[in-house]
């Protein structure tokens, strides 16, 4: 099979678009169009529905992409033996996360990481904002916000969750919700743009919420769920982090999780760093 059409593929699949895969592979959008659809033609099978300006993978389609990923690891690490750049596994690696992410979730994997690679030192750059890697601010950026920079490489991991909870103290002292309605009366504490959980809360999930229910708030997730912890109101918890803490339960379990996307992301480097490639692909795997 042709290297050419199987690679104008897997990007085009990754990225999602022609346009998108087009320049991640500095080639015409025509000429990318014309080797996915050679490849379907030699395979005799569609491998995306056209929709709108979006492709989505048909079954066909992904199902092939699982062993088309694997011959796309192959070839790069085989480009990554032939040039001989950057074989040490060894040095920094810079890594963005959001602040709850960098306390709860990531201390335990770079655990793991030392087990596997003792070569490799991390240094974690605990940010709420969008770290530009561009730049160099970090080597690998973990968010929750599809990147959207051409030259950057990404990947979609597994979703995280978050519930509400509140403290004991605080269930003790104002009583447990038990319907919908209960949250009108409710103290909450909020982090980061206020005003947009607010908007989330109360127009996308339908909790009676107004910006007087947050009588606190922090610019800091990590604060936010230490004010939670001790007892000033309900707020919205990831998971990972409240898994630690015994003295928070959550509320009105019987509300649908918020959804937290997860997405790695890195600079072109990827592919001529091993030791880069190497955290990526070990968070890759760590994160689902």
């Amino acid at each position: 099979m042709d290297w050419n059409l199987i690679r104008a593929f897997l990007a085009t699949a990754e990225a999602g678009s022609l346009s998108a895969a087009a320049r991640e592979l500095k080639l015409t959008q025509p000429t990318l169009s014309r080797q996915v659809s050679a490849l379907e033609a030699s395979l005799g099978i569609l491998l995306f529905d056209r929709v709108g300006r979006s492709l989505v993978l048909t079954p066909s389609g992904r199902e092939l992409l699982v062993h088309v990923r694997r011959m796309g690891q192959a070839a790069e690490d085989l480009a990554l033996m032939a040039s001989g750049q950057a074989q040490s596994v060894e040095g920094l690696v810079k890594i963005s996360a959001s602040d709850i992410v960098a306390a709860y979730v990531l201390p335990p994997l770079l655990r793991k990481l030392h087990e596997r690679e003792p070569g490799i030192s991390v240094e974690v750059v605990a940010s709420n904002g969008l770290s530009d890697i561009l730049r160099r601010e970090a080597d690998i950026a973990i968010r929750h916000v599809r990147p959207a920079q051409p030259d950057l490489v990404a990947r979609r991991c597994r979703d995280s969750a978050a519930h509400l909870y509140a403290a004991r103290s605080y269930l003790d002292a104002h009583g447990r919700p038990e319907r919908i309605e209960d949250l009108a009366r409710a103290d909450f504490v909020g982090f980061i743009r206020v005003e947009e959980l607010v908007a989330v809360l109360r127009d996308e999930r339908g909790l009676p919420l107004s910006l007087e229910n947050f009588r606190w708030s922090a610019n800091s997730f990590v604060v936010a769920l230490e004010m939670v912890r001790q007892g000033l109101g309900i707020g919205v918890v990831q998971r990972e982090a409240a898994e630690r803490h015994d003295d928070i339960v959550q509320v009105m379990p019987q509300l649908e999780p918020f959804t937290i996307p997860v997405w790695l992301a890195t600079h072109a480097e990827l592919h001529t760093s091993r030791r880069i490639r190497l955290v990526f692909d070990f968070l890759a795997e760590m994160l689902g």
